[in-house]
């Protein structure tokens, strides 16, 4: 999966984060107060893009976390098979298979253009178009 660095400080409530080897979607930061001896902390609560499960990470606010190279691209439906898609990537035609989110069941047919999001091998779609 490609992913860079960021200081823990920097992140707001949207941006995405890898907590566990999973990314995932910032919900909240609470900052701590620096005590007697150390620095102050960070408590960040997010959750699973793909898992939808929530996950925390406690660390000092100037500590380096992993974030998630999100590509967005857009596809064309080629054919639905039970909850699996197939797709055709409009920019370089190479065509591949995702899983139908729940709230895109029913809704995807062939020839529908749809906005996707990779991060690594994982394909999460998005939106229609």
């Amino acid at each position: 999966m490609g992913e860079t660095t960021a200081t823990i400080k920097t992140l707001k409530p949207g941006n995405f984060v890898i907590i566990d080897g999973e990314p995932c979607k910032v919900v909240g930061l609470t900052k701590s107060k620096p005590g007697k001896h150390g620095s102050s902390k960070i408590r960040l609560e997010a959750m699973g893009i793909f898992d939808n499960r929530r996950r925390f990470m406690l660390k000092p606010s100037s500590a380096d976390v992993q974030v998630p190279i999100i590509e967005k691209k857009t596809a064309q439906v080629i054919s639905i098979s039970g909850d699996i898609v197939q797709l055709m990537d409009l920019t370089d035609y190479s065509t591949f298979e995702a899983n139908i989110p729940e709230e895109f069941e029913g809704k995807l047919e062939s020839g529908r253009e749809i906005l996707y999001w990779k991060l690594g091998n994982k394909i999460l779609i998005r939106e229609l178009r």
